[in-house]
């Protein structure tokens, strides 16, 4: 996909890609604005050593597809 409005991958970043995909990655979303515990994603939580537990979005590339942008604007606003 063509890099516009909706979608952008940053392939000039030292990060990218961020995940493992097939895909290129929509880096409009870098941070996930949706890290709460009611996402749409493929998280887990993860036990820490002192017990608590964290959410883990290693796994998760949700905000990253192009296809997804609609849902979360829907969900942001």
């Amino acid at each position: 996909m063509n890099n516009s409005s909706r979608f952008f991958a940053n392939k000039e970043c030292e990060y990218y890609p961020c995940h493992k995909s097939k895909e290129d990655l929509n880096c409009l979303f870098c941070f996930c604005p949706m890290y709460d515990k009611d996402c749409p994603g493929n998280y887990r939580m993860k036990e820490t050593k002192d017990g608590r537990l964290i959410k883990s979005c290693i796994d998760c590339i949700y905000p990253h597809m192009a296809a997804n942008y609609d849902d979360i604007m829907k969900r942001l606003s």
